[in-house]
């Protein structure tokens, strides 16, 4: 059946665009459907700052009409610029099991690349790090956090099939939740003692208020040596404070600061809301709040969303501070089970670290990458 590429830019056709996953996934019970407004919102010059540093394209298949399968196209020109790169990144893209389908969708993304001078292209990557990241190739049959990605199984073969190989993986935990071992309690008071740290127990919203450009300055230099990492500004920061922040309540949310008050880490779990955004529909009007609301309140599931520690202290025993606090919290609330975020599979201290409890390493994701020839 032959194949037509478009170019989609804005209105009806991005929409159309963004909803092609709802129709793909429609009856897949593992697929988490994004907010659709917020995943609209990602895709809008207007309200993304990320397009201020970023060239983007977007392109839709279509087979007698009808739309078969998407992809984006990203040129980081900041992160290019900082890593003293010509990469392209290809996006969002989502396909039915049609080689002919696959295979116009990344050479549309790879000749735009090419023409804008890039010499290779990598991906799946969003615009930066809180952006979707990685191509799932195991845990099919596992339910994945909001913070993270579902695909199908024959996106890899597909990729593969066409010169793509692995640049890096990312690996992803479920976490058995267990007593904590006096041993480790007094540990860790011991090495808040020693160094004079302070665990902040947040207790309201307006509490939590007080700290996102915090986190994010936090994490522009913990992450800085990180792979596909680009510093949040101002604006971005704005937009992916409320973004994320909204749904987070204070006691899930750990930080550690000095004996100057300076932020040494911080951790962010909370209650999982996979099943609810499944019952929502990626909308929260008129009943998607109601099933966030209520898996927010009664849950025996946590995703750990973010953590990050000052790189100026990494070897402080921070991580086990953050860890072991947000422990006793998950435990006092109910939570038995904890889905960890992606890790690169070369972060082998973190790795070990949830080795530690009972655990399945259960999903993999993966950046593929290929040349551009001229």
């Amino acid at each position: 059946m032959k194949t037509e590429i478009r170019e989609i830019s804005k209105g009806r056709e991005l929409k159309e665009f963004a909803k092609f996953p709802y129709r793909l996934y429609k009856d897949n019970p593992y697929w988490v459907p994004p907010v659709f407004k917020e995943e609209l919102a990602l895709l809008d010059p207007g309200k993304n700052p990320s397009f201020e540093f970023c060239d983007v394209k977007f392109w839709m298949a279509y087979q007698n009409g009808n739309p078969v399968g998407r992809i984006a196209g990203i040129i980081n020109r900041d992160s290019n610029r900082l890593k003293n790169e010509k990469f392209g990144r290809f996006s969002r893209m989502e396909f039915i099991n049609d080689r002919e389908v696959s295979s116009l969708l990344l050479k549309t993304a790879e000749d735009w690349m090419r023409g804008m001078g890039m010499t290779k292209i990598h991906g799946p990557l969003g615009f930066v790090n809180l952006d979707h990241q990685g191509m799932l190739i195991e845990g099919f049959d596992h339910l994945p956090s909001i913070v993270s990605d579902y695909h199908l199984p024959y996106y890899r073969e597909h990729l593969e099939a066409l010169g793509y190989g692995k640049e890096i993986d990312w690996v992803e935990f479920r976490l058995t939740i267990d007593e904590i071992p006096e041993k480790a309690l007094r540990l860790n008071e011991g090495i808040k003692n020693r160094y004079k740290l302070k665990v902040i127990q947040l207790k309201s919203i307006d509490e939590l208020k007080q700290y996102p450009e915090k986190i994010f300055d936090l994490l522009n230099d913990a992450f800085e040596q990180l792979p596909y990492m680009v510093p949040y500004n101002d604006k971005m920061v704005s937009f992916y404070t409320k973004k994320f922040f909204s749904v987070l309540l204070p006691k899930y949310v750990k930080i550690v600061t000095g004996e100057n008050g300076e932020m040494m880490g911080f951790i962010i779990c909370i209650p999982s809301l996979s099943k609810a955004f499944q019952k929502a529909k990626g909308k929260l009007f008129p009943f998607g709040f109601t099933y966030i609301i209520k898996a927010l309140k009664k849950n025996d599931v946590a995703d750990l969303v973010l953590t990050g520690i000052n790189p100026h202290y990494q070897k402080m025993g921070i991580a086990a501070i953050l860890i072991t606090e947000m422990q006793k919290t998950l435990l006092e609330n109910g939570i038995k089970y904890v889905e960890t975020t992606a890790i690169f599979e070369t972060n082998h201290v973190a790795i070990q670290h949830w080795k530690n409890y009972p655990h399945i390493q259960h999903k993999r994701k993966r950046c593929f990458h290929k040349e551009l020839l001229s």
